[in-house]
């Protein structure tokens, strides 16, 4: 079925067929995990299954086929994607490679970099960070002070990167720096560069959330060479390629499926004749499937060749706000659960102390309110 002939909560048959082998799938593979692993859900990482993952062919397969992918629909690739997020599959090692520095790749390197490093992502070996934020910096990405000198055979990056999610395990990273002044345009003069993590110069600091984890790193690029090849796409038109690039991070079922562990807690707990539960749960549930069906919205528009872009912010903010939401709603229903070592405990305790963090990962809040007011012409 042809995906503009489909309508929001329509999925043509061959999703419905791949909906049933991801959940043969789960059930053979997610029985190991215990619920407190899944509630980690996609920053969860295991490199085990994401060679399951690739060996499935669940990796890129959205990709065209004449540049390694298997040229399936991005409502296929939502279908595989919420089935897994809905029981908490552990798929942060490969999550940045397969959602969007493949395309970028693809795009942008079609003939250098992506023939060597697409089969590796999609085999799931190849884990990529993306270097974009630097202290002092904010969320305002044209005060980026990385520098890539232009030297014989190459670039000569010089930098700090902070909050990049998992440069501790990758392989590469996709570094934005500003390869030449700004000009009149602030966005003007920024590139993109293809670094392996082991190249001489690159050395890498935790960044230790409140939940003791590992998760953000801050990355230092000191005097690290690049050859000429490493250059992603044009010199000094990174930001026109980011933007591109954010629609695939802000768009996804990820965005509001973060939490659902906490979500499962609750109805395993909840007492059908207690009102204030089930008005409670009922209005999150409702919640979720008005975002599912935006989320989904925002495949098919991708389908079509459409800009998501203010539409992928609308979901991501408001996915962000259901997420947090989430443990105020727990704590305040289920009060005997406090403390007591349960799984149902755990599981809040963990997302009561991730929860803010959703509204900063793929964009702060105020940043995309900001790109919502424009979009709609209120600013």
């Amino acid at each position: 079925m042809d995906a503009l002939h489909i309508k929001v909560g329509e999925l043509p048959p061959e999703c419905e067929e791949l909906r049933a082998e991801v959940r043969a799938f789960a059930r053979r593979n997610m029985t190991k995990y215990s619920k407190v692993q899944r509630a980690h859900n996609w920053s969860g990482r295991d490199p085990a299954f994401s060679k399951m993952m690739g060996e499935e062919g669940w990796l890129g397969m959205t990709w065209p086929t004449e540049s390694g992918g298997d040229g399936r629909s991005m409502l296929e690739r939502y279908v595989m994607l919420e089935e897994l997020l809905a029981v908490g599959a552990p798929m942060g090692a490969h999550w940045s490679a397969d959602r969007q520095m493949g395309p970028l790749l693809i795009r942008y390197s079609k003939d250098k970099l992506a023939p060597k490093i697409i089969p590796q992502i999609r085999r799931g070996e190849a884990f990529i960070c993306i270097g974009m934020s630097e202290p002092d910096s904010g969320s305002d990405l044209a005060s980026i002070r990385t520098r890539g000198t232009k030297v014989e055979g190459g670039w000569m990056i010089n930098g700090r990167k902070v909050w990049t999610s998992g440069a501790h395990y990758a392989h590469y990273m996709v570094a934005l720096v500003r390869t030449s002044d700004k000009g009149e345009d602030r966005h003007a003069g920024m590139s993109q560069i293809f670094i392996e993590m082991d190249r001489p110069g690159v050395s890498v600091r935790p960044i230790v959330s409140q939940l003791g984890t590992r998760i953000f790193n801050e990355v230092i690029l000191d005097d690290v060479f690049v050859p000429d090849d490493h250059l992603v796409g044009e010199e000094g038109k990174g930001w026109t390629q980011v933007s591109n690039e954010l629609k695939f991070e802000r768009s996804g079922a990820e965005r509001f499926l973060s939490s659902t562990q906490l979500l499962l807690e609750m109805l395993d707990e909840a007492d059908s004749d207690n009102r204030q539960q089930s008005v409670a749960i009922g209005k999150l549930i409702a919640r979720y499937a008005s975002l599912r069906q935006m989320s989904q919205g925002i495949a098919l528009m991708m389908s079509n060749g459409e800009d998501p872009s203010l539409a992928a912010s609308i979901v991501k903010d408001q996915g962000a706000l259901l997420e947090q939401s989430l443990p105020d709603i727990a704590y305040e229903l289920f009060p005997e659960k406090l403390g007591d070592g349960s799984d149902f405990d755990q599981v809040m305790n963990l997302l009561t102390l991730a929860a803010p963090s959703f509204s900063l990962r793929g964009g702060t809040r105020e940043i995309l309110r900001g790109i919502i007011a424009k979009g709609l012409g209120l600013r």
